[in-house]
């Protein structure tokens, strides 16, 4: 049985949250129902509910603009709609701002998640709920399947190191949807605001995205697949490097490498390792745009053969210490701004504290750092059930 997504349910079942109301959408690209209609169009077939505007997240709200991109938009000619970028050139556009709300009854958030907490749309809506309080607005968050089902990796989040691709504290695999991290960030921030979350039908969180009868759409730039975002909580840790991760060529996070590097000897290191459920095959590529546009280097293709088994964060971090080992040299950590922010480093902010990269400079192996959070893991895993949508 097909999986019928919260914007479906919403402009069917409880049409009534918006009947009559000006509404304003936090869409982008991927906000479609099962039968790829956009979600603008789905509630403009709501009688007497008018969109009045459309709330753009990272990527812009026609997907375009690659990460960390700021985006000025106005207009979109496709959805024929005023446009609000929630991401443009500083931090602060980042929140929604009180007078984008003007003449706005109700907000409609509609995102695809991937499953990572480094993916930045679930901030965006949760950075949006304090301008809704504040402006007396409810919210309403039309939930979607988690493609990567329930399973969680990853610790938490330190004082000192929360950004907006570390907005909540949850695990980097954090195993919730959209809705349900909406749910956790609601009962956080204990704002005055009137949240409905319109949960998903037929889905089960141990499914993945290819068992829900759902199309991919990809939700971002370089998130063109769904064996994108299975390696994803690990392949983004490759940002805050001077490695690749394969941005600039048609499988981003599944390609890594450098000029700098051997690839079979990457490729050896990584398979002596028996990391569960992928396979590491030494690969050149070109990357066309970014980190090392037009040279020619050399890595690893990761090919997942079991996701039930495959641990995405930990086959991040044996990556990234197997291709420091091989050229402490060359290997750096990214120092440039990230979403913002020069400090804490990246690799931190990813991490969420600075014992990762402290870990790595001294020398331990990933399963030493995988040990290091099973603590936080566990202690995250019971904390997240109370805002569960769906039967374990």
């Amino acid at each position: 049985m097909s999986v019928q997504v919260g914007i479906d349910r919403l402009c069917r079942d409880q049409a009534s949250l918006v009947r009559g109301r000006r509404v304003g959408l936090i869409a982008h690209p991927a906000s479609v129902g099962g039968d790829l209609s956009h979600a603008i169009e789905l509630l403009r077939h709501v009688a007497g509910a008018t969109v009045v505007r459309v709330f753009a997240p990272e990527h812009g709200s026609g997907g375009g603009h690659q990460d960390m991109a700021g985006v000025d938009e106005t207009y979109d000619p496709l959805l024929d709609a005023p446009v609000v970028s929630l991401y443009g050139n500083d931090e602060v556009s980042l929140s929604l701002p009180a007078a984008a709300l003007d003449g706005v009854d109700v907000v409609v958030a509609d995102l695809m998640d991937v499953g990572a907490r480094y993916y930045t749309f679930y901030a965006t809506i949760v950075r949006a709920m304090p301008a809704c309080a504040a402006a007396g607005v409810p919210l309403i968050v039309c939930d979607r399947p988690n493609p990567l089902g329930s399973a969680v990796e990853g610790g938490a989040v330190r004082e000192g190191f929360f950004s907006f691709v570390s907005e909540l504290n949850v695990g980097q695999r954090h195993g919730m949807t959209v809705g349900e991290l909406c749910r956790l960030a609601h009962a956080q921030q204990q704002h005055d605001l009137q949240l409905d979350v319109v949960p998903c039908r037929n889905w089960q969180r141990t499914q993945g995205w290819d068992e829900t009868g759902l199309a991919w759409i990809p939700p971002s730039p370089n998130m063109p697949t769904l064996d994108t975002a299975i390696v994803y909580p690990g392949g983004c840790l490759i940002e805050a490097t001077n490695l690749s991760e394969g941005r600039g060529t048609t499988r981003p996070f599944e390609l890594i490498g450098a000029p700098w590097l051997s690839a079979r000897r990457l490729a050896v290191a990584l398979e002596d390792l028996r990391l569960p459920g992928v396979r590491f095959r030494p690969v050149r590529f070109l990357p066309a745009f970014q980190k090392h546009k037009g040279t020619d280097c050399q890595g690893v293709f990761l090919h997942v053969t079991d996701r039930k088994t495959f641990r995405p964060l930990v086959t991040g971090v044996a990556v990234i210490i197997a291709a420091r080992d091989q050229s402490p040299a060359d290997f750096a950590w990214r120092r440039e701004a990230y979403e913002f922010r020069t400090e804490p480093l990246a690799i931190d902010l990813l991490a969420g504290n600075d014992a990762w990269r402290e870990m790595i400079e001294a020398g331990a192996s990933a399963l030493e750092l995988e040990q290091s959070w099973q603590k936080e893991q566990a202690g995250f895993v019971e904390a997240r059930r109370p805002f569960f949508l769906y039967p374990e």
